[in-house]
């Protein structure tokens, strides 16, 4: 038994720390480099966004911040470093596909046409389109847009769903479909009543209604007319590195230790919605 003893423990200090060798990908990159390359968005509050210290934060930020941490312990990396690179809707996929970044931690959501280009992790959020408005616009869902000038910005989920939403309306009763670059964006154009409307997830319109110049004068919308399942993105066909990612996320869901994170940002899990439980509930995937 001591001998049987003695020689397990030969083999674990024969192992040792995964070296660079025994490596693909992202993975060999990472450990190469000692560097994890995190994309990130700086106006998805409260998902990622630039905080009072100047330093990426959100609830997405701090979830990649622990799988950060996960990786750098399954290489055996003990001062793993973190680079963070601004990303925005327009670069966010190519930045992943060309390698810029090794993990997009944001607000994006997993489409399949998306999927052609890049992967996605587990689940990590699960939101909906919906509308930011003006109070004085009179606007209470799809049905109510006819003649309103409704801001999206181009290329994003929310704009296709909006679009296909919008065209089972009569012409009548369609709005008019204002482009904007980005969250900030669309929040001006409200304050300045070039628009009546802004469409994004929910969530975020939530976190983004608070950056009004006047909120009291803003109301979201309770109607959903899309489905966003969020999660991040990495580089397509990585399969080593993506499970390497998705262990983690799955570790935070089964340990509950995601609770304190969504907390942090949305408030009590108490009040969580039940998808938001059942999708942790679902992607807390077993070892």
């Amino acid at each position: 038994m001591i001998r049987l003893l003695v020689l397990f423990l030969a083999a674990l200090l024969l192992a040792g720390p995964v070296s660079a060798a025994d490596l693909d990908g992202t993975l060999k990159k990472i450990k190469s480099s000692n560097t994890i390359t995190i994309g990130y968005r700086e106006d998805a509050r409260p998902f990622a966004f630039v905080g009072d210290d100047g330093k990426p934060a959100g609830y997405s930020v701090d979830m990649c911040t622990r799988v950060a941490a996960a990786i750098a312990k399954e290489l055996g990396l003990f001062n793993l470093q973190t680079k963070w690179v601004k990303v925005t809707p327009e670069n966010r996929i190519a930045s992943v596909v060309n390698g810029t970044v090794d993990l997009e931690c944001g607000s994006t959501t997993a489409s399949l046409s998306r999927q052609e280009q890049v992967d996605f992790s587990l689940m990590t959020f699960i939101d909906g389109g919906s509308f930011l408005v003006t109070d004085a616009s009179g606007i209470k869902g799809i049905s109510t847009l006819g003649g309103k000038k409704v801001g999206v910005v181009p290329g994003t989920t929310t704009e296709r769903a909006l679009n296909m939403a919008v065209s089972k309306l009569a012409p009548s009763a369609r709005p008019t479909i204002v482009s904007v670059k980005n969250h900030a964006e669309g929040v001006a154009a409200l304050d300045a009543k070039t628009i009546d409307a802004y469409a994004s997830d929910r969530t975020l319109l939530i976190g983004m209604g608070r950056t009004s110049k006047d909120p009291a004068k803003l109301s979201l919308v309770e109607e959903y007319f899309s489905y966003e399942p969020h999660g991040f993105m990495l580089k397509r066909g990585d399969a080593a590195f993506r499970l390497s990612v998705n262990r983690a996320l799955a570790a935070m869901y089964r340990s509950g230790e995601v609770a304190p994170i969504f907390e942090k940002y949305f408030g009590s899990m108490t009040t969580a919605g039940q998808m938001i439980v059942a999708m942790y509930f679902m992607n807390g995937l077993p070892e």
